[in-house]
């Protein structure tokens, strides 16, 4: 078997090996922004942007569904990528 063969058949093995990976990865963003926006919808009470009377700022802006949403997109965008390249290699 030739050299170049054997670095084609094990390039190949790898890829394999890492798709799931990648695809792992670049799913976790998106998945959480769904979760989020599904806690969203089972619980709406918990966000009082619906109904802010009697809300402060800060009671408004900490609202456990919206800051899963808000990890998911920076996860996306920040995280995923260049972790998908580490595990590409």
């Amino acid at each position: 078997m030739s050299a170049e063969v054997a670095q084609e058949l094990r390039t190949k093995q790898r890829a394999r090996a890492t798709s799931w990976r990648f695809r792992f990865v670049r799913a976790l963003g998106p998945v959480l922004v769904l979760a989020g926006l599904a806690w969203a919808i089972a619980q709406p009470y918990r966000v009082t942007l619906l109904h802010p009377f009697g809300q402060g700022f800060w009671w408004l802006l900490s609202e456990p569904p919206l800051f899963v949403v808000a990890i998911g997109v920076l996860f996306h965008l920040v995280v995923s990528r260049g972790l998908a390249e580490d595990l590409e290699r």
